[in-house]
C-alpha cells in the first residue's frame, strides 16, 4: 500500500454506502405498497416463520429509519476509509462482512438464551401457541403466564436490522491500529481512540446486561462485532499479515 494516494471515498466504502442507501429507498418505497422487505432481509430468530439463513448477512443492509442509516453510514465512512486505504479492498470487505456476521451470531445466541429461560416457565402447548401466533392472534393464558408469553412472542418476532455490528467492528479495528489518534466527541471533546473504543464497548456491555424493557438497541450485536473483530485482527497478526 506504500506510495498509493489516500482516497477519501475508497471503492468498498462507497459501494457499501450505495447498497445500504438502495436497500433503504427500496424498503421505504415498497412499504407504501404493502410490501415489507424486513420480513425477507431483517434478522429473525430461528423460531420465527420469517427466519432465513441469508438474514445473517442481509440484516446489515437494512435500517429502521433515516437517522439509523445516516449515523451508521457516517461512521462507516469516517473510520472505514482509513482502514480500507491501509488494508486494501479485499481485506477490508472480508473484515466488514465477518464482523457483521459475528454480530448476528452473538445477538441470536443472546436472544436464544433469553428464549430458553422464558420457555422454562411455560408448558409446550403455550410455547407452540406463541410460536404459531401472528399479530392478529389473541394469546390466551393464565394471568401468571401471560406476561411470559408476551415476552416470548416479542423475542421471537422482533427482527434485528442495521450495520451497527460491522460498524462497531470497524471502530474496534481503528482503535487497535491507531490507539493514540484523537477523535472529537460531539465535535468538541478530544479523546484518544483507545479510550473511546473501550468506553463504547463497556457501555454496550452495561446496556446489554441491563436489559431495559424500553431499549430497542441490539447491544449484544455491537459487542459481537467487536468480539469477532478482535479475533480476526489477532488471527491476521499471528499470521504476520497485519501489524499493530
Amino acid at each position: 500500500m506504500l506510495g498509493q494516494k489516500f482516497s477519501h471515498l475508497p471503492e468498498v466504502v462507497k459501494n457499501l454506502m450505495i447498497i445500504n442507501g438502495l436497500f433503504f429507498l427500496a424498503s421505504w418505497s415498497l412499504h407504501s405498497k404493502g410490501i415489507d422487505l424486513s420480513s425477507w432481509f431483517a434478522l429473525h430468530q430461528f423460531q420465527s416463520p420469517d427466519f432465513q439463513p441469508h438474514q445473517l448477512i442481509t440484516h446489515m443492509f437494512m435500517h429502521a429509519n433515516f437517522t439509523h442509516l445516516f449515523f451508521n453510514m457516517f461512521t462507516l465512512w469516517m473510520f472505514g476509509k482509513t482502514l480500507e486505504n491501509k488494508w486494501g479492498a479485499k481485506r477490508f470487505l472480508t473484515y466488514y462482512l465477518i464482523t457483521g456476521f459475528g454480530a448476528a451470531l452473538i445477538y441470536v445466541g443472546y436472544i436464544q438464551f433469553q428464549i430458553v429461560n422464558i420457555s422454562a416457565e411455560l408448558n409446550p402447548e403455550l410455547i407452540n401457541q406463541v410460536i404459531n401466533a401472528t399479530n392478529n392472534t389473541k394469546i390466551s393464558a393464565e394471568p401468571s403466564q401471560f406476561l411470559s408469553m408476551q415476552n416470548l412472542y416479542s423475542l421471537i418476532n422482533t427482527p434485528m436490522v442495521g450495520a451497527s455490528g460491522a460498524v462497531y467492528g470497524l471502530l474496534l479495528a481503528f482503535g487497535m491500529l491507531f490507539p493514540n489518534s484523537i477523535i472529537y466527541l460531539y465535535m468538541a471533546i478530544p479523546i484518544k481512540t483507545k479510550y473511546f473504543v473501550a468506553g463504547i464497548g463497556c457501555l454496550a456491555l452495561f446496556n446489554g446486561i441491563g436489559n431495559n424493557p424500553g431499549d430497542n438497541v441490539a447491544h449484544f450485536a455491537h459487542l459481537g462485532g467487536m468480539i469477532f473483530g478482535i479475533i480476526l485482527l489477532k488471527y491476521w497478526k499471528k499470521k504476520g499479515e497485519i501489524w499493530f
